[in-house]
């Protein structure tokens, strides 16, 4: 399988992330650990999670899902194999985001110890907090990074402007820089990425994770009407952010090319992520074991020159 650089970093990572939003949600334990088993049998060994999931669901506070993936590393013994993702500063109960030093300081630890391990190999803010200075920020980063406890920092959310402000402030002080960034990419939503974000990925060698990567499921072509909005729990959500005469369009073209590859839309939907050179790994979930093998069947589907420029017609965007 290739293997894709995190930034300037030497970790190395397959071209598909597993998405651990699911994992104690609409997975339970038993079908998390049987979803990353699967996992790695298959040679993958990449997984996104974060503090905050799933704190929105009932009952919830936030951690389960690194709670799940700490238990299952444990049980299997298999840490050293993996690379964990995860992320700090989403609410979990200040009632605001918040990546202020002490705070960075006490979340890390509560990570670590759902995740059962001493480091954590990339660790992401996960939405920006305009009220603390990138200077504390990555200064209480660095500190984290000295003390073995984390490999790698990436940022997810950032606009253009602060990113680039926050890789300036990186370079002037010395400090670590994000070497990577999870921004919302898909077919359907490929102007805030492409339009001022992507450069700057590009010129500073960053690693890029996209999140939303199936468009919260539209692109596996299970809306398609509207009474489709049923088939899951952010189906209306979704129904009614996509399911327009442009979703349809995007549609056909996914259908057009998986007809051509003997492949299905979803497969299609993220090798085309993958076939963009600036990306390095899109992330997918999946809380049912047989959505697995189609999920990371993507990662060695090639697309032709003319499926990406047919699917770039379908989802093209203006500036």
């Amino acid at each position: 399988m290739e293997l894709r650089r995190l930034g300037r970093s030497d970790i190395l990572v397959p071209p598909l992330c597993f998405g651990g939003n699911v994992f104690g949600w609409t997975a339970d334990e038993a079908v998390s650990f049987r979803l990353l088993d699967g996992l790695v049998e298959a040679g993958f060994n990449f997984i996104d999670t974060a503090d905050v999931y799933s704190r929105w669901a009932p009952g919830h506070e936030g951690g389960e899902s690194e709670a799940i993936i700490g238990k299952w590393m444990k049980e299997r013994g298999n840490r050293s194999k993996l690379v964990i993702a995860t992320k700090v500063g989403s609410d979990m109960g200040l009632g605001k985001v918040c990546l202020k030093p002490d705070y960075i300081r006490t979340a890390v630890e509560a990570s670590l110890k759902r995740l059962q391990t001493d480091y954590i190999d990339l660790y992401q803010s996960h939405w920006d907090d305009p009220e603390t200075p990138f200077e504390d920020v990555l200064g209480a980063y660095e500190e984290l990074i000295k003390a073995g406890k984390v490999r790698l920092i990436g940022a997810s959310n950032l606009s253009a402007s602060r990113l680039f402000e926050a890789l300036a402030v990186a370079t002037r002080e010395k400090l670590p820089r994000y070497e990577t960034l999870q921004p919302e990419y898909n077919l359907c939503e490929r102007a805030g990425y492409e339009a001022e974000l992507e450069p700057i990925c590009s010129g500073n060698g960053l690693g890029v994770i996209t999140y939303f990567s199936l468009a919260a499921g539209f692109l596996t072509g299970k809306y398609r009407k509207a009474a489709d909005a049923q088939k899951s729990v952010r189906g209306r959500a979704t129904v009614d952010k996509y399911l327009n005469p442009k979703g349809l369009g995007i549609l056909a073209a996914l259908d057009e090319v998986a007809a051509a590859r003997g492949a299905t839309p979803t497969q299609v939907a993220l090798a085309w992520i993958m076939a963009r050179p600036s990306v390095t790994a899109p992330i997918a979930s999946a809380s049912k074991v047989e959505q697995l093998g189609e999920l990371l069947a993507s990662a060695s589907l090639q697309l032709t020159g003319g499926d990406i420029a047919r699917l770039d017609q379908a989802s093209a965007w203006k500036a």
